[in-house]
């Protein structure tokens, strides 16, 4: 890929998404950039991954062709006024946060700006991320697709319409922590019985990475997996019994209604 790539903000998201472009080759080092106001992001990327850093957002818009804007959701406007003087001409700028349309970027970069809206997740840390993607109607399918190629640098994409994006958070932006929470809860179980510790998050851990591996390499429905495990009279059955009977997939639905209500304010706001 011959285009160089900016980060604005190097937080937890920013340096995921950087470890996986630079660890899966598809630029070097040398063409990625990022900018954070403290030092202790930039030196620990620089040290991993030998990109530029600065503390200059500015720096960043003058060596970017693709310019990725890893701030929160409120600084979003203050960084594009920061940074709008000195972006190249036919520059890509790529949201990643929640609430911030495709029409809120265009009134303030104006109608001719190239947009990419998207929504990844922190397992990009180990090349297993989740990102959704939508594009405004003045990208190109090259500009896109080298997008994509960043994107599938560090897990896998879908392209949705922007109407679906306040969903992602939901299913795939929040859910690592809700995941988390499951492997946690599987471990105090465990622990409960007698296993140690580590041992018990070690074993939870790969079920549910072996699980999850199960629904996207056989393409079989999450219930016709579950049906398998569950044996007549037996204890899995038994379990998923008591789970129906504490409301768990109901509980799982109600928390994603409240992330995505949540999401669809912050755009309004």
């Amino acid at each position: 890929m011959n285009k160089t790539i900016g980060f604005i903000g190097c937080g937890n998201m920013a340096q995921a998404m950087i470890s996986g472009i630079v660890k899966s080759k598809l630029v070097s080092g040398e063409k990625v950039i990022a900018s954070n106001p403290s030092d202790k992001n930039l030196l620990k990327m620089k040290k991993s991954n030998n990109i530029l850093i600065t503390n200059d957002n500015e720096e960043v818009a003058k060596f970017s062709d693709i310019v990725i804007l890893a701030v929160k959701p409120y600084k979003y406007f203050e960084v594009i006024d920061e940074i709008k003087p000195y972006l190249k001409k036919d520059v890509i700028i790529v949201t990643i946060a929640a609430g911030i349309t495709l029409e809120h970027m265009s009134e303030k970069l104006g109608d001719d700006a190239k947009v990419i809206r998207t929504m990844p997740n922190t397992p990009a840390l180990v090349g297993e991320g989740m990102s959704a993607l939508c594009a405004n109607v003045n990208i190109t399918k090259e500009e896109l697709q080298d997008v994509v190629n960043i994107f599938e640098s560090f897990g896998k994409i879908e392209i949705l319409e922007e109407k679906l994006i306040d969903v992602v958070p939901a299913v795939s932006g929040s859910s690592p922590a809700y995941v988390y929470m499951f492997i946690e809860a599987l471990g105090d179980g465990a622990v409960l019985q007698g296993m140690p510790r580590d041992k018990a998050y070690k074993m939870a851990a790969q079920a549910v990475l072996g699980a999850a591996k199960m629904v996207l390499e056989t393409g079989e429905h999450p219930g016709k997996l579950k049906d398998n495990v569950c044996s007549p009279g037996g204890t899995t059955i038994e379990a998923v019994y008591t789970l129906e009977k504490n409301n768990f997939r109901g509980s799982i639905i109600s928390a994603m209604e409240s992330c995505t209500e949540k999401a669809i304010k912050m755009g309004k706001k």
